[in-house]
């Protein structure tokens, strides 16, 4: 009797490996690498979980800066990359890493600074002039200095400004994510470009405030692209495609549409109907 049921509780132990093993060969997952204000914000908590049960497919996150999400999907370490950084992403495409671009959604960003402003910017809403008046009092000012979305657009406003930046006394570069940053500004109490949904989901503030906001080049669109399964045939086409046109859904549209802190809608989607 005894051997009997050893025998029984061996069967029902490789049964139910048997089962594991198949239901675990069978979850799907895609790898997405993305930017640190997404992750960061909290989007990704919020959205992910949804698509999730919805689709069965689990979404990994790699949070970089934009340029490291674009060079992860140029390595073919990634199913699908979703970044803010038009130029560099329209590049990507054209260099055959995703056959198409799509804009999910937009927010923008903001110029953080010191209550105090010894720059003299608050109010205002020309960036040009703010990062003229910043470079001309030689103020403290944070630069995220790695790649990302928010490190190429502020680069663009130091150049519309004619200032040629390098790191000395009052520019520092950090080498981080908008979060890491931002901790630095706060302790320099320096000002800082932020992407405006980082900075409403940002405990650490100190003295910090939003100084300037409003101009349109202040703009950030975001956008979606599968990573060419042409050039990557591990890349997971089936999976990846229906992640992409989940999010650019109604459904999913409206679903970033409702992550709100404080109140406050982060992200508006503008996918193309």
């Amino acid at each position: 009797m005894k051997f009997s049921l050893n025998r029984l509780m061996a069967s029902s132990i490789a049964a139910l490996m048997l089962i594991s093993s198949s239901a675990y060969a069978q979850e799907k997952s895609i790898v997405l690498s993305s930017t640190t204000s997404t992750e960061q914000s909290g989007l990704f908590g919020f959205i992910l979980p949804i698509f999730k049960m919805k689709s069965g497919i689990d979404v990994k996150v790699v949070a970089v800066g934009t340029g490291q999400a674009l060079d992860i999907g140029r390595r073919g370490d990634a199913d699908v990359v979703f970044v803010h950084d038009k130029p560099a992403e329209e590049k990507f495409v054209a260099e055959g890493f995703a056959t198409k671009r799509t804009e999910v959604m937009y927010n923008d960003f903001v110029l953080i600074g010191p209550k105090s402003d010894p720059a003299k910017i608050g109010g205002g809403k020309d960036i040009k002039v703010a990062f003229q008046k910043i470079a001309t009092a030689q103020a403290p000012f944070v630069s995220r200095g790695d790649k990302s979305g928010t490190h190429a657009a502020e680069l663009r406003y130091w150049k519309d400004a004619a200032v040629t930046v390098a790191p000395s006394a009052w520019y520092k570069e950090t080498g981080s994510g908008m979060g890491p940053a931002l901790n630095t500004a706060s302790a320099m109490n320096g000002y800082i470009l932020a992407d405006r949904a980082t900075w409403l989901s940002f405990k650490n503030r100190g003295d910090l405030t939003i100084l300037v906001q409003g101009d349109p080049k202040l703009f950030n669109q975001y956008g979606v692209m599968l990573v060419s399964p042409t050039k990557f045939p591990h890349v997971k086409k089936a999976e990846g495609q229906e992640f992409i046109d989940w999010i650019t859904s109604k459904n999913g549209q409206d679903v970033i549409a409702s992550y709100q802190i404080g109140g406050e809608q982060l992200f508006f989607p503008n996918a193309k109907k």
